[in-house]
Order: C-alpha cells, then sequence, then structure tokens
C-alpha cells in the first residue's frame, strides 16, 4: 500500500528538469496581411489605379486602424452612390452608416474640405472666365451632394478675378430662399464689379426651374442699377452643372 502511494505521489510531482513549454503564436488579425497588400499595389501603381471603395478603404486604415475597413468602405459607396457621394455628405448623413462614428464623419469631411480648397485655389489664380472647367468642377465638388438647396454667390474683382465665394442662403431639399438686395449689398462691401450666382439641387438633376429663371432675372436687374454684371447662374446637381447663360435664359 506504502509502495504504491509512493508511486502515486511521484506521479504527481512536477518534472523540475522539464522546458518549459513554449507560448502559442499569437496569431494577427486576418485584414492586417489584405491591408500591406493593398498599401504595396498602391505604391506600385499609384493612387489612381485603385478603384473607389479601396481607395476609400486606403483612407479608413487611418480613421479605423484596428479592424476590416473594407465592409465599410462598401456600405459608404452604396448608401451615397460615389466618392464624391460619401465625401459630400454631411457629418448627420455618414453617422447613419453602421461603423461610421464622430471620428470617421470628421476625417471624411476634412478630405472634402481639402478638396473644396483645391479647387477653389485653381479659381482664384486667374480670372474666372478664362477658367471656366476649373470653376464647374470647383462647384460640383463644393455642392454637388448637398442633402440642401444651398445659394452662394462668387464676387468677382474688375479683372474678373475672385474676390470672395460666400453661402446667401441655405434652404430645403427644393428650395433656398434668395433676397436680390442682399446679393446687391455684399456686392457693394466687396467692392465687386461682377457676380456668378451658383445653388445647388439635391435632386440631382441640373435642368433650371421656372422660379430659377425669375429669381435669376431678379438679381440681374437689382445689380444692373449699380453697374454690376451678374456673368452666369450655375445649377449644380450630381448629373452635370446647368449655365442659365449658356440656355438663353438670362
Amino acid at each position: 500500500m506504502e509502495a504504491r502511494r509512493a508511486v502515486e505521489d511521484a506521479s504527481a510531482a512536477p518534472d523540475l528538469w522539464a522546458l518549459p513549454a513554449e507560448p502559442a503564436p499569437k496569431l494577427q488579425p486576418h485584414f492586417l496581411g489584405h491591408r500591406e497588400r493593398l498599401r504595396d499595389r498602391a505604391l506600385a501603381g499609384g493612387l489612381a489605379a485603385l478603384p473607389d471603395y479601396e481607395l476609400l478603404e486606403l483612407f479608413l486604415f487611418r480613421s479605423i486602424p484596428k479592424k476590416d475597413v473594407k465592409p465599410l468602405a462598401k456600405q459608404l459607396l452604396a448608401r451615397f452612390g460615389s466618392l464624391a457621394g460619401v465625401l459630400g455628405a454631411t457629418p448627420e448623413e455618414l453617422k447613419t452608416v453602421t461603423g461610421v462614428g464622430e471620428a470617421v464623419a470628421l476625417d471624411l469631411k476634412l478630405l472634402h474640405e481639402a478638396a473644396v480648397r483645391m479647387g477653389r485655389e485653381q479659381v482664384a489664380r486667374r480670372p474666372v472666365i478664362s477658367s471656366w472647367t476649373a470653376l464647374l468642377a470647383y462647384v460640383k465638388t463644393a455642392i454637388a451632394n448637398e442633402a440642401r438647396e444651398q445659394f452662394r454667390v462668387l464676387f468677382l474683382d474688375k479683372k474678373n478675378q475672385l474676390i470672395a465665394d460666400e453661402v446667401l442662403g441655405h434652404g430645403t431639399v427644393d428650395h433656398a430662399p434668395v433676397y436680390p438686395r442682399e446679393v446687391v449689398r455684399r456686392a457693394l462691401e466687396l467692392s465687386a464689379s461682377a457676380l456668378i450666382l451658383v445653388h445647388n439641387h439635391p435632386s440631382g438633376d441640373p435642368a433650371p426651374s421656372s422660379a430659377d429663371v425669375d429669381m435669376t432675372r431678379q438679381v440681374v436687374d437689382a445689380a444692373r442699377t449699380l453697374r454690376i454684371a451678374v456673368h452666369d447662374h450655375l445649377v449644380v446637381g450630381r448629373h452635370g452643372v446647368a449655365s442659365l447663360k449658356a440656355l438663353g435664359l438670362m
């Protein structure tokens, strides 16, 4: 009996000469390898070669460092229709997408603001009339994806160079209040010699309405008395930009 207990006690005793077990290798999250491969592709082929969802994904790496962001990038594009739609969405709209919090929404809006400012620089460097393509790209970047109508005015000097771009009215999904006297008053304050009116259609269709045409004529009449020219009225939608002057409506 004593011998059997001694054998059992010996078998239960730890082996003091055994080497400690090596810890199991820590598995890396599967998306880390994907991130590296995507970065390598971007460096090798250039960012222009990436589709929109991968470009957005690459940007989201910085906002969400410890999560697979490919599904979120695709959800954002599906929700807002395009990369421009994602960046042009309001923070409140962005946060309706699962996975987008305050920080991600702010990062996306920072990217949009940077794009708008770059476009404004291109317009401001030379006379607006001679850089019409840059102007159209700028206004489309700035307000094509706004959820509400926004009325803004580009104030120009005697050389048709940009003095200021100001929002003079916010509205609903299909109307923004415009007061011709306020437009002219602000032009006088800035010593502007000419104006370009701009507003967006949240529906996406840039075709001018009869109300747009009437409002334009009111501003033109108010400005004419003070020898301020109204060069054009641009209606901006996701599907393009319409010029009332080119359409013969002013």
